[in-house]
């Protein structure tokens, strides 16, 4: 049964939801939306039409130039391509510049529903006599040999060259070949597959003409243009024997790898506008994320780490509900204060469990690191799965990560000055020190050294220098400052109090068996965990070394939480499994964390 309320007072919640409806119902003025800062929608219209809310001319951004068999990416501009002769350089956020991210300017330009075919942008000759030509030749021979991939940009929505793969499905990849070669034994790599013209032995075919397709969605207005909800091209390749009357017919462009005299490429491209009224502007990304046949894998690594957490859980309330309770239910039947005195299991080391570790000051120093990335890795991914972050806010996901880092430098200092304080430890300053400049100085370290040897290859990930003094701004006028600030507050707390006394005298160290030992400890502990997230560490690798986008922050935060949670009952098993073997002081000697003094 179910009691009625009056009509006059509805419930909290049916309000609420209502005014969910009302704030989601599309309405006339869809001007008055919400959207995400860089992610407004741009209305797009016929050059007679054009207005101060009606765009007539569509951009097109050229980014970086990566390759799956090459870790150095290039800028547009190292290629000898065609150059823009003028435009504005889009500006970019610190996320972009640390993922290497170069967008400029490109000379192709469009005009909403002006069709276009073969068009000449540029053309480029090459004298092999010449040693400048030559290289510049040398170059763009090289970067087809590694398959390096144009990425093209068209109202902030990646250009795709989509193509069928195996099953029947359609594969859309966020960008295309310069070129592909045919070896001297007559094998085709990479993109030469696609054409049976493509067959002379040890020759390059660069793709020097584009076929582009705009798809748009009109407004519901009629009244305010278009909007872009997909760009698709087809890379070709065409020797256009007559540059003045270009025809995009006709042999492919080739390029002996002994050719010699004057090499000359035409760079031409076709445009062409259709409308489609079955994508929204809001859904336009969904047909590049639903060609990447990752959905059913992250399922799979979702059920793969609930199994680990249960079979975990099952062991933890097992020791929780039998080994504990027996050992509980035996302590309160002892009768005589002789029988009381003769201790066993676990509680033969409660005396010597909470004794200050030989190395607190690093101890309390990494703790408080953890604690920094462990914050920033959970809001960095709450905001993801909220949508903040996603592949469409370029640069995003680094810039918020990074600057969550520099403004949790408070939690930092607090947490290594409490365990520290609570070790016994009296150098408080050098413990602030440690804590401000030990982990990120040596991230900085390795990272510098990394950045001068892009630096010297002339690749673009290489960062700036004026990037690198805003990072150490960030570091050393925030970071450390709020370490401080933590530090202080964790030293003025009194220090945590120990639910049980530390024995004057230690316990003697007994014989170690193999399994107990540090080692074999470290790698139990460790696949567990590894287990939960390898399939998503797979693809988070792959979208950082293959250039593929990660979007699916949800599954990602899931298994972060699995994963916390299964750090946590793996350490429990392996704490009690130490203790009941009498294990725990040794395995804390074996690590340096106990006094030299001690004698088990």
């Amino acid at each position: 049964m179910s009691a009625r309320l009056p009509a006059s007072s509805p419930p909290r919640w049916q309000l609420l939801l209502s005014l969910l409806l009302l704030g989601a119902a599309p309405g006339p003025r869809r001007s008055a939306a919400f959207y995400l800062p860089g992610l407004a929608p741009v209305n797009f219209c016929e050059e007679e039409k054009k207005s101060d809310e009606c765009k007539a001319e569509i951009e097109l951004f050229v980014n970086r130039l990566d390759s799956v068999e090459s870790v150095l990416p290039y800028e547009y501009t190292a290629f000898d391509f065609c150059q823009a002769s003028e435009g504005k350089r889009p500006s970019e956020n610190l996320g972009q510049v640390l993922f290497g991210e170069r967008i400029e300017p490109s000379p192709y330009k469009f005009t909403f529903n002006k069709e276009e075919t073969c068009k000449l942008v540029c053309t480029k000759t090459y004298h092999t006599e010449k040693a400048e030509d030559k290289q510049k030749l040398e170059f763009l021979k090289k970067s087809m040999l590694l398959n390096y991939q144009h990425h093209w940009i068209v109202d902030n929505m990646p250009v795709t060259w989509c193509y069928d793969v195996e099953d029947g499905q359609r594969f859309c990849n966020p960008g295309f070949p310069i070129g592909c070669y045919i070896t001297d034994k007559g094998h085709a790599k990479d993109a030469c597959v696609i054409n049976s013209e493509f067959h002379e032995r040890d020759t390059f075919y660069i793709f020097n003409h584009v076929d582009i397709k705009i798809y748009y969605h009109v407004v519901e207005t009629g009244s305010m243009g278009a909007r872009l909800v997909a760009a698709k091209l087809e890379p070709k390749s065409f020797k256009h024997t007559h540059i003045d009357k270009t025809d995009c017919s006709g042999p492919p462009m080739d390029i002996s790898n002994k050719a010699s005299g004057e090499i000359r490429i035409a760079y031409t491209y076709s445009v062409s506008f259709q409308e489609d009224k079955n994508i929204r502007w809001a859904s336009r990304w969904d047909y590049i994320l639903e060609s990447m046949p990752h959905t059913h894998i992250q399922w799979f690594s979702i059920m793969n780490s609930l199994v680990i957490v249960l079979f975990l859980s099952g062991m933890v309330a097992m020791i929780m509900l039998r080994t504990l309770h027996k050992d509980i239910a035996r302590y309160n039947q002892m009768d005589s204060t002789e029988d009381a005195q003769e201790e066993f299991g676990w509680k033969l080391v409660h005396g010597d469990i909470f004794r200050p570790p030989r190395k607190g000051m690093l101890l309390s120093v990494f703790l408080g690191s953890g604690t920094q990335i462990l914050i920033m890795t959970f809001v960095t991914l709450f905001f993801a799965c909220l949508g903040f972050l996603s592949p469409a806010n370029r640069g995003a996901l680094m810039t918020c990560a990074v600057v969550l880092w520099v403004l949790l430098g408070t939690p930092a200092g607090y947490v290594a000055a409490r365990f520290y304080k609570s070790f016994g430890g009296e150098k408080w300053k050098t413990n602030v020190l440690l804590t401000s400049f030990l982990c990120p100085g040596i991230v900085f370290a390795d990272f510098f050294i990394m950045n001068l040897i892009l630096w010297g290859e002339g690749s673009s990930a290489s960062i700036p220098f004026g990037t690198l003094v805003a990072i150490l701004a960030l570091w050393f006028c925030i970071s450390v400052p709020l370490t401080f600030i933590g530090a202080y507050f964790g030293f003025k707390k009194n220090a945590i109090e120990h639910p049980v006394r530390t024995n004057q005298i230690p316990r003697q160290i007994p014989e170690q068996s193999f399994y107990t030992k540090p080692l074999p400890g470290i790698i139990m502990g460790g696949i567990l965990p590894f287990g939960c997230i390898f399939i998503q560490l797979f693809f988070i690798l792959n979208s950082i070394w293959s250039h593929q986008m990660y979007y699916m922050f949800g599954f990602l935060f899931l298994v972060f939480i699995i994963l916390v949670i299964t750090c946590s009952e793996a350490t429990i098993l392996l704490c009690y499994f130490h203790l009941c073997a009498e294990e725990q002081l040794a395995s804390l000697h074996a690590f340096g964390l106990l006094p030299k003094y001690t004698v088990w």
